[in-house]
């Protein structure tokens, strides 16, 4: 592959269970998913990755970079996978926080949760229960890269990008939470 082809970004909005989702994805694989993806959402998205990929993204709902992410979201949604496997482009991220979405990917499987404090010991940095907070606030990859699984040590559900209700509806569907009334 050339590399003009390796930093091309693709992207589409599909709809899921919790709203339309915007995806992006580069040579590496998925560099993108972001929550609620009306016009305003998809703009500042597409800002935000022209400014930090040095490429222009392109519309590509057909495209076969999305395809298999597309494929295994909607068998998320639908209750038939537990775990995803695909290729992720992690430019979007670096540092602690990338640390601790490694982290959460490889140690917290589906239908579980951890404490932030508990990740933070995980990473090496017991007394980092905060920024373990703020390296899920800044995740690029939601719903992929579990940070709904992330839970405050009480029980509480703690914070989440996407708003309480939509982490409560993945919680939900992982079994975590009971499925709600309505």
């Amino acid at each position: 592959m050339n590399s003009s082809a390796q930093f091309q970004v693709e992207w589409a909005v599909v709809g899921t269970d919790i709203g339309p989702l915007f995806l992006a994805a580069t040579g590496e694989g998925l560099v993108s998913v972001v929550f609620h993806a009306d016009e305003a959402v998809r703009e500042r998205m597409l800002d935000r990755l022209r400014a930090r990929l040095g490429a222009e993204p392109v519309e590509a709902p057909g495209s076969a970079r999305l395809a298999e992410p597309i494929r295994q979201l909607a068998a998320y949604f639908a209750g038939d996978l537990r775990a995803f496997e695909l290729p992720l482009d992690w430019s979007l991220i670096s540092g602690f926080n990338r640390q601790v979405l490694r982290e959460l990917v490889a140690t917290v499987p589906y239908g579980t949760v951890v404490g932030y404090g508990e990740l933070a010991q995980r990473v090496g940095q017991p007394g980092a229960a905060q920024a373990v907070g703020a390296a899920m606030g800044s995740n690029p990859l939601p719903v992929v890269v579990p940070c709904h699984r992330v839970v405050e040590s009480d029980g509480g559900l703690g914070g989440f990008g996407g708003g309480l209700e939509t982490k409560r509806t993945l919680l939900a569907l992982e079994g975590v939470l009971p499925q709600p009334l309505f």
